[in-house]
């Protein structure tokens, strides 16, 4: 079995209520200590083999896995998660701008305030990354158009008379 089918069978098991806020609880741990690691060393690279970059972390290579998985859409170069085994070499690149925009998007308050984030990203920039985040969620519904009015297909006739009967 591949690293992330073993995580996605892990992280799907059945547990009681208990056990299961335990299994999250501690990979959120383990994953806000790769995070602090990550960005205190202000290291942008993920260059080894999945048991070495594991190892490095404190995991084992599923829970590795499953770090990638959350980690995957803020690289430069997405990994092909259903590929990785232990022995599989990865070079991969963080991108602190997207890692920082999907931390908002996760509602993953516990890591997106992190205090190296200032070394990292300046506050003016964290607002701007916010502001962006905030832009993407707003809904815009178009105009509605009324019986009565012109058929936006320019025939001068109503709508309710034209595309709209």
């Amino acid at each position: 079995m591949k690293l992330y089918e073993a995580w996605e069978a892990l992280a799907a098991q059945e547990r009681s209520e208990k056990e299961h806020q335990s299994f999250w609880q501690e990979y959120l741990l383990k994953e806000q200590h790769n995070y602090e690691k990550m960005l205190g060393e202000k290291n942008t690279k993920l260059t080894g083999t999945i048991a070495e970059l594991a190892e490095a972390n404190d995991m084992d290579a599923v829970t590795f896995a499953g770090f990638l998985d959350g980690i995957n859409t803020s690289l430069v170069e997405a990994v092909t998660l259903e590929d990785l085994e232990e022995t599989t070499a990865i070079d991969a690149e963080v991108d602190f701008e997207k890692l920082y925009f999907n931390m908002l998007d996760a509602k993953a308050e516990w890591l997106y305030n992190l205090p190296a984030w200032e070394e990292i990203l300046s506050e003016e920039e964290r607002k701007e990354i916010k502001k962006e985040f905030n832009k993407s969620k707003t809904v815009v519904k178009d105009a509605k158009i009324g019986r009565n009015d012109p058929c936006p297909c320019g025939s001068g006739k109503k709508y309710k008379k034209c595309c709209g009967a």
